[in-house]
């Protein structure tokens, strides 16, 4: 398996998010060329994907990818894993394996202070993943703001 960190929106990348999102969540929509150009220009923002190894046929597809988000606050410097997807066909051979153990890497040159991700409790393997991954569950609780949306 390869990894990589994606700076630029390619056709390829826009194929896999079409691909890969909705595999992640029903609920959103995968992003067209011009937005992932705009998600990719943010600073401190690494998309990660993995491939197998490439071979004399050129580049292997992109069997899976993850966000990791660096910010700084008052109390050090943070990240963030987000959106961890495995194609449905590539599970269970170490791609999201991968693709953790990197970004964990990757936070760790940066010099980061804790690297979270949230999880839910019926997605029994990718927890799996995450403990094996060294990552530990924390006693406290996760808001999301439920008011009115704003323009």
């Amino acid at each position: 398996m390869s990894i990589e960190i994606i700076e630029n929106a390619t056709p390829e990348l826009e194929e896999a998010f079409a691909r890969l999102i909705p595999q992640l969540s029903g609920s959103s929509t995968p992003m067209n060329l011009a937005r992932l150009e705009e998600f990719l220009s943010q600073p401190h923002i690494y998309l990660l994907v993995c491939r197998r190894e490439e071979n004399s046929g050129g580049k292997m597809p992109i069997l899976g990818m993850l966000t990791l988000v660096t910010f700084e606050i008052p109390t050090g410097r943070r990240a963030w894993i987000e959106d961890v997807v495995t194609d449905a066909d590539a599970r269970g051979q170490g791609v999201g394996r991968e693709l953790v153990e990197a970004a964990v890497e990757l936070a760790e040159k940066l010099d980061v202070k804790s690297i979270d991700l949230t999880s839910r409790p019926n997605r029994e393997a990718a927890n799996r993943l995450y403990r094996r991954c060294g990552f530990a569950a924390r006693e406290t609780n996760v808001y999301r703001y439920a008011g009115p949306k704003r323009n």
